[in-house]
């Protein structure tokens, strides 16, 4: 296995090896011009530049503490965070599990494994790019001191460690999930089934959030005040490039692999996760690369972006000191109580669900994991104002504030209960939606039932953008109710708000988003352990476990509790795109400080009456559209070549499994074309949003405003359209239970076609929209800056460069990828 990344790993870097060279020359030019044209710079401007108050110079709790003594207090619940989801790691790798199930799973851990080790090389070569833009920005145009360069180049590597951390934690935790979910089927009895994924989930979401708080209470409390801004801005782009990666390259990993092993069913009529079929085991490292890591990453990356666009937002927007200190420690106080809120949710549900659900013979799989979402909303929507009221009783005189701030809170932890709700309307196996899917598939074959699905995707991006858009309205109301007294656009700020609102319950988020996983791998993991085929295995599992074993009640279980896991995951997925994009609205803010120097000049470029804030805002479309293509495209090429050779090579006849040779191979093919796939669209993303903030800063607003916008629909449509399909597939599995008809293989095409939709396209948008706005910060004020010294003849010149470059990796993400006529046979 070992060999065959690493040979797909070393193509990889090959490839960029040969791009760089691109980069190599374009660099030079910026380089030497910059050396030329850049004036020293007494004061600098910018995120960079900002300075943290000092903490302690405000008390709190009826002046009992100071804001650092606080939050140094917050530490000890970070490490509580930590100890709890270490505690649950231990459990679940100590339960009790058959040891042909442990076997696979080690099996899929390690396959899973190697692949890490793969994207993290990788990551570190992309990493390159960014470093570059850093140096040339810091420490040749500005000339700051070589110390805070270095700072800002060492905490993005722990944004990217901090991605990368906590992504591995979440496949190991997974991994051990999967076989004791699957093991626990085999008593027949559903509770368990519920419980252990359920457990896994809080594990990583609570590990999740504990180390990210961590890390950025260390930079305000540790840091000296003026290198804060640098560590965070560092921090936050590291986070994000590492996000973006993990996230692009693992949702197409696993869709080719799922598309490579669910057409295998059509081909060949045979059963799912059939143990003869080669590509089931880079299906089950794509459900960890794809559905865990992914997320886990994406997740670190949203709590940790969403709150330095909240800090940036304070420094530039909010002028008295105190006034600042107030709402800094209130926001962490606030993401402290998350952990404490969360945590009692969990705790009080699991209760509820062990009382009702614990000796059961039968239960909805997806009714606790609801009460779940709505009991941990309830609990922070409370703690919030309960902390309000503690910790900002007044503000500049006015009493009223606190609640105020409250709600506009509340108004994202509300959606965060909400939009689940909504998005099971489109995706959950009971909706009318996914039937109707099943419903035109039964007469109309796989055509029907996927304009059905077009028909649900389309459905929920209407109902899911009311919503949002009712909820922020509310927290706009609040915000002009004596916010705008304190600080500029108080509207920002709220819409800030509403998106940390949104992660409110955290690690309950994350929970529900990684029980997916979770129990696709364990319907996988019963099936390649040929569990039933072991000589004597009941008598042995009655002996050693005391379990009296049930294997068709157990596959019942298994496939019933995936549909719930779809379900869940495709409720997270919204979550995190509708973070992305509202939070944007706050880091654009910052950019919008910088250039109206502080709303004061320029101001009337943010019109549609200046032309290129307005074609601004066409272009944004476009990258979208283009990204959406590109990523299916990857995994389209992809899912091509694993198709190929599986149905060169799968043998149906005298083997019970397929052998590694040949997994390997599948691996290796998922590797390779997830990494040129990634490649080739970093890169088209990187030097898109250089050649955009250099053609104009106010063209370059209209184009983060329009990717945002653009990509929140695109990315609500594909998944929610993608999650209908493949539960319409599951429907007919479980319900009907009509495997290997023809109304199945309709379904299962339908399926694939939304797997890049729900997995590879629409997920990843969220980490691209934030790294472009976060990058875009560096981009517009290097464009600026570069102007400013040498007129906008440099500029544009290096705008047409950029250009030339990202649209050169946007047509090899085509060209480059696509399937000859030759090699089809045409």
């Amino acid at each position: 296995m070992r060999i065959g990344l690493a040979q797909a790993a070393s193509q990889g870097c090959r490839l960029a090896r040969t791009f760089a060279k691109t980069l190599a020359s374009v660099v030079t030019v910026m380089i030497l011009a910059s050396v030329a044209f850049a004036q020293p710079s007494g004061e600098v401007g910018g995120e960079a530049n900002l300075k943290l108050p000092d903490l302690s110079s405000v008390s709190f709790l009826n002046n009992a503490i100071d804001g650092h003594k606080l939050l140094m207090i917050g530490i000890l619940f970070c490490i509580f965070g930590l100890g709890f989801g270490l505690v649950i790691y231990t459990r679940l790798k100590n339960l009790p599990v058959h040891r042909a199930m442990r076997e696979i799973s080690e099996l899929i851990y390690e396959t899973c494994k190697t692949y890490l080790i793969t994207q993290g090389k990788f990551l570190l070569l992309l990493w390159v790019f960014i470093a570059v833009i850093i140096l040339l920005y810091f420490g040749v145009l500005l000339k700051l001191e070589a110390m805070r360069v270095a700072i800002i180049l060492l905490f993005s590597i722990v944004g990217i460690a901090g991605s990368y951390g906590v992504a591995w934690f979440g496949i190991r935790v997974n991994t051990f999930a999967n076989s004791r979910t699957a093991f626990a089927g085999l008593a027949g009895k559903p509770y368990p089934i519920y419980n252990i994924p359920l457990q896994a989930g809080m594990s990583i979401g609570m590990m999740l959030i504990s180390v990210e708080l961590l890390i950025m209470l260390f930079i305000l409390l540790f840091v000296p005040g003026d290198y804060a801004g640098p560590c965070f801005i560092g921090f936050a782009i590291g986070e994000s490039l590492g996000a973006a990666a993990l996230r692009i390259a693992g949702g197409i990993f696993t869709k080719i692999a799922d598309i490579g092993s669910d057409l295998m069913k059509i081909v060949f009529k045979i059963k799912e996760d059939d143990a003869r079929n080669p590509g089931v085991i880079a299906d089950c490292t794509g459900d960890n690369a794809g559905d865990s890591v992914g997320p886990s990453a994406d997740g670190f990356e949203t709590y940790g972006v969403t709150g330095v666009a909240l800090i940036t937002f304070i420094l530039l927007a909010v002028k008295d000191p105190k006034i600042q200190v107030q709402l800094l420690v209130w926001i962490f106080v606030m993401r402290i109580a998350m952990l404490i809120s969360s945590a009692a949710a969990y705790f009080i549900n699991g209760a509820i669900a062990k009382a009702k659900y614990g000796s059961a013979k039968e239960m909805n799989f997806e009714t606790p994991l609801t009460s779940l979402v709505w009991i941990t909303s309830v609990v922070s929507i409370a703690i919030t104002y309960l902390i309000s009221s503690m910790i900002v009783p007044e503000l500049s005189g006015d009493t009223t504030l606190w609640w105020k701030l409250a709600s506009i809170i509340s108004c994202g932890t509300l959606a965060g209960a909400v939009i689940p709700e909504l998005v099971k309307v489109f995706t959950s196996t009971e909706s009318r939606h996914v039937n109707e899917v099943v419903t035109s598939a039964k007469e109309g074959g796989a055509s029907l039932g996927i304009l059905s699905g077009f028909v649900a995707g389309n459905f929920s991006a209407y109902y899911l953008g009311l919503a949002m858009v009712a909820l922020m309205s509310i927290s706009y109301y609040f915000s002009l109710q004596g916010l705008g007294a304190l600080m500029a656009a108080p509207a920002v700020f709220a819409f800030g708000l509403v998106a940390f609102g949104f992660l409110g319950m955290g690690p309950v988020t994350i929970a529900v988003d990684s029980y997916g996983p979770v129990t696709d791998n364990a319907q996988s993991v019963y099936e390649l352990s040929l569990i039933e085929q072991v000589p004597n295995v009941k008598a042995e599992i009655k002996k050693d476990f005391n379990i009296d074993v049930n294997f068709e009640r157990a596959k019942d279980l298994l496939e019933e509790n995936d549909g719930a896991g779809n379900t869940f995951k495709a409720t997270a997925k919204p979550v995190l795109i509708g973070t992305a994009v509202v939070g944007a609205t706050t880091m654009i803010f910052s950019i919008i400080m910088a250039l109206t120097n502080g709303l004061t000049e320029n101001v009337q470029k943010l019109s549609l009456l200046h032309a290129p804030f307005f074609l601004g805002l066409i272009t944004g479309g476009a990258m979208i559209y283009w990204f959406t293509g590109a990523s299916t495209q990857a995994v389209t090429t992809g899912a091509y070549r694993a198709v190929e050779f599986i149905k060169a090579n799968i043998k149906l006849e005298g083997v019970e499994k397929a052998s590694v040779a040949d997994s390997k191979k599948v691996v290796e093919i998922c590797t390779k074309y997830a990494q040129k796939g990634m490649l080739n669209i970093f890169l088209a993303v990187f030097f898109g949003t250089l050649c955009f903030a250099f053609v104009e800063p106010f063209f370059f607003i209209g184009y983060l405003i329009s990717i945002a916008i653009f990509g929140l629909y695109q990315a609500i449509f594909m998944a929610n359209a993608g999650a209908a399909w493949d539960n319409a597939k599951k429907i007919v599995e479980v319900v009907l239970k009509q495997k290997g008809t023809p109304l199945h293989d309709a379904t299962v095409i339908g399926d694939t076609v939304g797997d890049p939709f729900k997995d590879t396209s629409s997920v990843a948008l969220n980490p691209v929209i934030k790294f472009t706005t976060l990058f875009g910060l560096l981009a517009v004020e290097l464009a600026v800056k570069l102007t400013t010294d040498a007129g906008d003849t440099l500029t544009h010149g290096l705008a047409l460069a950029f250009f030339l470059v990202s649209f050169f990796f946007v047509y090899r993400s085509f060209y480059g990828m696509r399937i000859t006529a030759g090699e089809a046979g045409l």
